[in-house]
């Protein structure tokens, strides 16, 4: 009966992996994965290839001016301070008959404050969403006079007049003007 050659590695599911070429000598430089740049028939190299030089990009045209954006932020304040005197008129007048509608005004009142201050402080920064929050502010501040109306609050004739400031707020904030000055930089 034949005998099995001898086994020197017990069986085992590692792999092992052996170098399949000779052992470095100590005179050969080292094997690197740097190839050599292939040379030109004249001998020059054509690997380097050279930084690029920053260009100055000269202005537009279009220049974008302050005028419109600075008169729609101070439409914007006035109306935001018209628009709280009235409601706390309101609410101080109406708190004994309808407190459900003097809440109502209290919350509008907090909300337009809250999307025109914001939307100053970023028209202010040149952000692109202050002037969507100056006319939901504004907008909001025009339902608040409506209430006037639905209310039958009697007020003077001047009071009746103080929807032209977010009116004129919205319009000077949606003009093609104060969009190129948010957007500048």
């Amino acid at each position: 009966m034949p005998s099995a050659p001898p086994q020197h590695d017990p069986p085992t599911g590692i792999i092992r992996r052996h170098p399949t070429g000779g052992l470095p000598t100590v005179g050969q430089e080292p094997q690197t994965s740097y190839i050599e740049p292939p040379a030109v028939e004249d001998g020059t190299q054509t690997s380097y290839i050279p930084r690029p030089r920053p260009v100055e990009i000269p202005p537009t045209g279009v220049t974008a001016h302050p005028r419109t954006a600075v008169a729609a932020a101070v439409l914007a304040i006035l109306s935001g301070w018209a628009t709280a005197v009235i409601a706390t008129d309101l609410i101080a007048g109406w708190w004994q008959t309808d407190r459900l509608f003097c809440v109502a005004i209290g919350f509008l009142t907090t909300i337009s404050a809250a999307a025109s201050i914001g939307g100053l402080v970023t028209l202010l920064l040149r952000r692109r969403m202050s002037r969507l929050l100056i006319v939901v502010g504004c907008v909001i501040g025009l339902l608040i006079f409506g209430s006037l109306f639905v209310a039958g609050a009697k007020f003077p004739w001047i009071v009746y007049a103080i929807p032209l400031l977010p009116l004129a707020a919205i319009v000077l904030t949606l003009l093609p003007s104060t969009a190129r000055w948010a957007q500048s930089p």
